[in-house]
């Protein structure tokens, strides 16, 4: 009887401590309430990669280990910081930049090139100023129209999915400079911070951090 004693009131203690530690740190929120604010949004911008000006908007970091007469030969990775503007000219007005990188994941030689892609795409005009869209995929650059998912954002476009359609406008090949019409359609919740949902956001996020030792 001993025995069993000392050996079930440890698994009790343990037991109400997982049970106390396990309600403090999480809230359950209503899937009717998150998505009664919903909405999808289309965004047009120009996405610019400059190289042959003073000051570059693309750097190439890591050479490839192997010879090749591609412009961005197989391993080759990439930093971009590239303006986004309101029209396909380059002067027209910055509504945004493109932070981020790509990688060069094909084998084959010459102007097929296929990248993967990942970058933040961060807004400084209107609605969505200071607000974020996570887009990370493959593009394979030489057809007319690539499409690239969106994983997630921050600001206006919480909890973002949807998808970036990239299309072609000019481009260099071989000096690097290129300007690319995105098409983003993105569904995402209200940007408004009285509203239900984000007010139930807020208080999960209190909720989480408050201090579980405490409630024990």
């Amino acid at each position: 009887m001993a025995n069993f004693k000392a050996f079930f009131l440890p698994l009790t203690l343990s037991f109400l401590f997982a049970s106390l530690v396990s309600a403090t740190f999480y809230q359950t929120i209503s899937p009717d309430q998150l998505r009664a604010g919903e909405k999808l949004t289309h965004i047009r911008f120009y996405f610019h990669e400059l190289i042959t000006n003073d000051k570059p908007s693309l750097l190439i970091i890591d050479p490839p280990k192997i010879m090749s007469n591609a412009p961005l030969p197989f391993g080759s990775m990439v930093v971009i910081e590239d303006p986004l503007t309101i029209g396909p000219d380059v002067e027209s007005k910055q509504v945004g930049k493109a932070q981020g990188f790509y990688l060069s994941a094909t084998q084959r030689a010459g102007l097929d090139l296929e990248i993967v892609m990942g970058m933040t795409l961060t807004f400084f005009e209107g609605e969505f100023n200071g607000s974020t869209l996570s887009v990370l995929g493959r593009n394979e650059i030489i057809l007319p129209v690539r499409e690239l998912p969106i994983i997630g954002g921050t600001g206006a476009f919480r909890f973002a999915r949807g998808f970036v359609l990239a299309r072609s406008v000019k481009v260099d090949y071989h000096k690097g400079d290129a300007t690319v019409e995105y098409n983003v359609y993105v569904y995402h919740y209200s940007s408004s911070t009285t509203s239900p949902s984000h007010q139930h956001f807020n208080d999960g996020l209190n909720f989480m951090t408050d201090p579980i030792l405490s409630k024990i």
